[in-house]
C-alpha cells in the first residue's frame, strides 16, 4: 500500500480535521465532497468511476475481502491513501461497523437533464424525503428491480449524505440519480412520457389493480406530509397500499419496496397478469 510514511495518530491533524468537517451537510455541499465508510460501498462507487480525493486506512482494522478489494482498487486509480491510528479511524468514520478505511470523494452530478429514460422507464420519484436512511434503503431498492432512474424532489437531506451511502451499501453510485423541484421532476416525466403514479391513503385505486407496466414513475411523499400539492396534476394518477390494521401507512422505503416489486412482477417476461 502506497501510504504517507508516518500515521497519523493526532485527531488534530488538519487533513483529519477536514474530514471530520465533512459530517456536516453544509460543508459537503460547499466542497462538493463526502465520505464513504466501508469497503463494499467504496468498490460500488469506484466501479462508477466515482472521483476518490483521498482515503484514511487503519490497516490493522483491515478485516475481509471487500476492504482489501477496495484497498487494491485505490491503488489502481493511484489514490493517495492515508495510514491512521485506529482512534483516527474512529473519529472519521460513520456507525458502529468499520472496514479499517473510509475514502473522502468527490460527488457526482446530480442534474436532472444528465437522465436518460431509455426504453419503457421504470423511475422512482421521492419528495421531501428528510431521513438519509429511507433514502439509501430506497435505493437499494430501485437497484434491486433495476429501476431507471431516482428523482430526489426537494429533499430535505442531501442525498449523498455518508448515512445515505452506507444505507444504499453503495448501491446509490449504480442507479441513475437526480435532484430537482418537485414541479421540475413533472415536467421531466410528462415531456418524456413517463406517466406519474402517486402512492396516496386515499386513491380509489389499489396498486395491484393498476397497470405499472410501460412507462411509469412511482411517486412518493416524505415520511411525515405526504406529496405537495404538485402532484395534484391531471396527468398523475394514484394508487393506494391497503392497509388492514390500525396504521394508515406504511414507511416510505417500505412502500417504495412493495411498488416497485409490483412493477418488476409486471414486467417480467411472459407474464400475463398484468392488470
Amino acid at each position: 500500500m502506497t501510504a504517507s510514511p508516518d500515521t497519523i495518530s493526532s485527531p488534530a491533524n488538519p487533513r483529519v480535521k477536514a474530514a471530520v468537517r465533512l459530517r456536516d451537510r453544509r460543508e459537503r455541499e460547499e466542497t462538493g465532497l463526502t465520505l464513504i465508510d466501508g469497503g463494499r460501498e467504496l468498490l460500488r462507487a469506484l466501479a462508477q468511476s466515482v472521483e476518490v480525493d483521498h482515503a484514511f486506512v487503519c490497516s490493522e482494522l483491515v478485516v475481509g475481502a471487500d476492504a482489501s478489494a477496495a484497498i487494491d482498487a485505490l491503488q489502481r486509480v493511484a489514490a493517495s491513501l492515508i495510514e491512521v491510528s485506529p482512534a483516527v479511524l474512529a473519529k472519521i468514520a460513520f456507525g458502529d461497523r468499520s472496514d479499517g478505511l473510509v475514502a473522502v470523494v468527490r460527488t457526482p452530478s446530480v442534474a436532472l437533464e444528465g437522465l436518460a429514460p431509455g426504453l419503457d422507464p421504470l423511475v422512482v420519484v421521492v419528495e421531501a424525503l428528510e431521513k438519509p436512511g429511507n433514502l439509501g434503503a430506497i435505493m437499494r431498492t430501485a437497484d434491486a428491480v433495476e429501476a431507471s432512474a431516482v428523482i430526489a424532489a426537494d429533499p430535505r437531506t442531501d442525498v449523498f449524505n455518508p448515512n445515505a451511502i452506507r444505507a444504499s451499501v453503495g448501491t446509490i453510485f449504480s442507479v441513475p440519480l437526480a435532484v430537482a423541484t418537485a414541479s421540475q421532476a413533472l415536467d421531466w416525466l410528462v415531456g418524456h412520457g413517463v406517466t406519474a403514479i402517486a402512492a396516496r391513503v386515499d386513491a380509489p385505486q389499489p396498486y395491484g389493480d393498476a397497470d405499472l407496466g410501460g412507462s411509469v414513475a412511482i411517486v412518493l411523499g416524505s415520511e411525515a406530509g405526504g406529496l405537495t400539492a404538485t402532484w395534484n396534476d391531471p396527468r398523475v394518477r394514484a394508487v393506494r397500499i391497503p392497509m388492514r390494521g390500525a396504521a394508515d401507512s406504511l414507511n416510505v422505503s417500505v412502500a417504495a419496496a412493495v411498488l416497485l416489486f409490483e412493477a418488476r412482477r409486471q414486467r417480467a417476461p411472459g407474464n400475463s397478469q398484468r392488470p
